[in-house]
């Protein structure tokens, strides 16, 4: 997924790609001191401003269009690309707040796989494991003393044990540097992926469900299929079955791609944003496509659905300095001393769910 955004050579010279760099977060060094490059945002389209001027003059720009699909909350997109469908706050502060707790406290939660899972085998309670400054050290490298035994459910507990486990900062390890350690903060700020529902397999770039998995969360399951109807047919229904869950920290990027691995492509995804700003590029199917720029604040929502989801697209730039983040709302609302830890996570983060109906 990330890796989409190593793309060759050649490609640089697609209207895509020299979008994706036009955007790209870039630093300049002066002298000891490093600043941002700047970058000009003003052909980036802005969906809350042109929310706040329909409801001022009941106008929109050329090129956008207001969809009228008796649908509760006001939904554009594109007059050049149909099955596109951008809706503007669509959730409250406190839902926001509850789909980031939910995105780092459960679902990168064992049978759903992560990027680490392939390294490390499941991994429970990452995001309190960090909290709690812990260390993922490889269990071979304990020095534990499991002593002799004929009790075969010990024997068998041992022979199961992860081969990688949290511990506490200092646990006793060889001192001659065969230890192999990684602190939970450090693999926290790694996570790039969590998958929910049917698992999605990276190596073979297809759903394998005979892979262990959760029922895709009910609260979940019922909020996609509510905020799908905008690119529904009449008497259609949306039925979820998995979720990619994306975490971006500063200066990642999601280079340009499809979605094309579920079945039926006239089921739209939807798509969450939660935490800090982000432009998003929507192109046609080509790489040589120009591509349209747009803001992606927390709490907006995407539908691509019919021939959007043949158009590549993708995330060059996430703002996360404080004057450009935009998470004042976050801010005020995980104020609270048991709601810290949250908000110094999604304040230098992007956290995106892409919920899909697979078959």
């Amino acid at each position: 997924m990330y890796g989409e955004a190593q793309i060759s050579g050649d490609s640089d010279r697609t209207a895509f790609r020299r979008a994706e760099k036009k955007y790209k977060l870039y630093q300049t060094s002066l002298g000891r001191r490093k600043s941002l490059k700047p970058v000009d945002l003003s052909e980036v389209f802005d969906f809350r401003a042109i929310l706040e001027s329909y409801n001022r003059n009941g106008g929109t720009p050329d090129g956008i269009v207001r969809h009228q699909c008796g649908f509760d909350l006001p939904v554009f997109g594109f007059e050049d690309r149909p099955g596109f469908y951008f809706i503007p706050g669509a959730l409250s502060v406190e839902e926001q707040c509850h789909w980031i707790k939910e995105s780092l406290l459960t679902f990168p939660q064992p049978p759903n796989r992560t990027n680490h899972t392939a390294i490390y085998g499941p991994m429970h309670d990452l995001f309190i494991e960090a909290q709690k400054k812990r260390v993922l050290i490889e269990a071979d490298s304990l020095d534990v003393d499991v002593g002799f035994t004929t009790d075969f459910d010990s024997i068998n507990a041992i022979a199961n044990a992860p081969k990688w486990q949290f511990c506490e900062e200092g646990s006793k390890v060889p001192k001659d540097g065969s230890c192999k350690s990684i602190s939970a903060c450090s693999l926290l700020r790694k996570l790039r992926w969590s998958t929910l529902g049917l698992q999605f397999d990276w190596s073979k770039r297809n759903y394998d469900v005979s892979l262990p998995h959760n029922k895709f969360p009910e609260n979940l399951h019922q909020l996609a299929k509510r905020m799908a109807v905008p690119a529904m047919y009449e008497k259609e229904e949306f039925h979820p079955e998995a979720a990619i869950v994306n975490y971006f920290g500063s200066g990642d990027m999601l280079g340009g791609h499809l979605d094309d691995m579920e079945a039926d492509w006239s089921k739209p995804i939807v798509s969450m944003s939660l935490g800090c700003k982000a432009i998003f590029l929507l192109g046609g199917n080509s790489r040589e496509d120009l591509p349209v720029a747009m803001f992606l604040r927390s709490g907006d929502i995407v539908l691509m659905a019919g021939q959007a989801r043949e158009c590549f697209h993708g995330v060059p730039r996430i703002f996360t300095d404080e004057e450009n983040a935009e998470i004042s709302p976050l801010v005020s609302q995980l104020s609270c001393q048991d709601d810290l830890c949250f908000l110094n996570y999604i304040r230098t983060s992007r956290i995106n769910i892409n919920i899909r109906q697979v078959f």
